[in-house]
């Protein structure tokens, strides 16, 4: 007696399905491009539910925002022209696909408060933006890990309880304190106390150390917890016992072995930490009075101006965006796993 094939064996049976797990597929690619496209495809996911966000942002402001912009004192007929300028007297579908066709093109509106080209503007700060972000990151990478490896190998085996609490009391005083706050210390202390520094203005390497340091501080008091807690954990590892059984000098051990092993916890966490610091700059960037980003949207907020809040929001989330996608792939690079090991 025949029996009749299955929808099981039928789909193996099929040259072109191919199974993985328990979820037939069509194609099987190799896992470190398959984890590159799903990463894209989540960060394009994300970047369209931004762009309807950003456009949203005009439509959901009580009332008239090209009337909040202008002033109660601006004529009808220059609220009229304004509106039909940036295109908001046409239905909101319409409104979309000039916006959708304006990002294809690079173009993101004209502002209501300079009348300049808002993508000009954000060309102009956005480099002020990026170096500040990216220096406080680097400050706080190089305070971070030898801070905890330091702290980690110090009270290794139960050795100085004390001071290995104090440190990690002091670190966790400095996550508490928020950045804008910390700078506003900085400024009083080293600004206007001692006049080491300037206060305000960016342009040269004076300029950047109170605002660099106000952003480093907070991530670099947390970076060097994570990296104490992973360096605990790899020196309790059987290899490092074994490491350490045959008297390899310190430099050796600590930097060859354990500190390898370590890393990818921290550049994850590091990972995470430099998007926060893009986000990070609004504030300093206000406080310090630095014509980057940050500086932009807070006075387009004050101002109304609607297109130059849309922009810099754009801009932010496809930084935050761009740098996600390439601290995964950094990270898939350095441990292969990651990308294998992941649904």
């Amino acid at each position: 007696m025949t029996i009749p094939p299955t929808a099981t064996t039928a789909a193996s049976l099929d040259p072109k399905r191919v199974s993985r797990g328990d979820r037939p597929v069509l194609l099987r690619l190799p896992p470190r491009a398959a984890f590159v496209l799903r990463r894209i495809g989540r960060a394009l996911v994300s970047l369209g539910v931004v762009v309807v966000a950003t456009f949203l942002i005009v439509h959901l402001v009580p009332g008239d925002p090209v009337r909040a912009a202008l002033g109660p004192s601006a004529t009808a007929e220059l609220v009229a022209r304004t509106r039909a300028e940036l295109g908001l007297d046409q239905p909101a579908f319409r409104q979309f696909l000039d916006y959708l066709s304006g990002l294809l093109r690079g173009d993101l509106g004209v502002s209501l408060r300079s009348h300049r080209p808002v993508a000009a503007t954000l060309a102009e700060r956005f480099p002020t933006t990026l170096v500040l972000a990216c220096l406080s990151f680097l400050v706080s990478m190089l305070g971070a890990v030898p801070i905890g490896v330091a702290t980690a190998v110090s009270a290794w085996g139960g050795r100085r309880r004390m001071v290995d609490a104090g440190l990690s009391w002091l670190l966790g005083a400095l996550i508490a304190i928020p950045n804008f706050l910390l700078a506003v210390g900085l400024i009083a202390l080293f600004g206007i106390t001692l006049k080491a520094f300037p206060v305000a203005g960016w342009g040269g390497a004076a300029e950047a150390v109170l605002p660099v340091a106000a952003l480093a501080v907070g991530p670099m008091a947390y970076l060097a917890r994570i990296v104490h807690v992973e360096m605990l954990t790899v020196l309790g590892t059987p290899y490092m016992k074994t490491a350490r059984s045959k008297r390899l000098p310190a430099r050796l051990l600590y930097l060859r072995h354990a500190l390898p092993n370590m890393i990818t916890a921290a550049l994850t966490t590091g990972g995470l930490v430099l998007t926060g610091l893009v986000a990070g700059t609004v504030l300093i960037e206000a406080v310090f009075v630095i014509p980057g980003l940050g500086s932009t949207i807070v006075s387009s907020i004050t101002a109304k101006d609607y297109p130059m809040i849309q922009g810099v929001v754009l801009v932010y989330a496809v930084l935050v965006l761009g740098l996600n996608l390439l601290i995964d792939l950094v990270l898939a690079t350095l441990d292969p796993r990651s990308s294998i090991m992941e649904g």
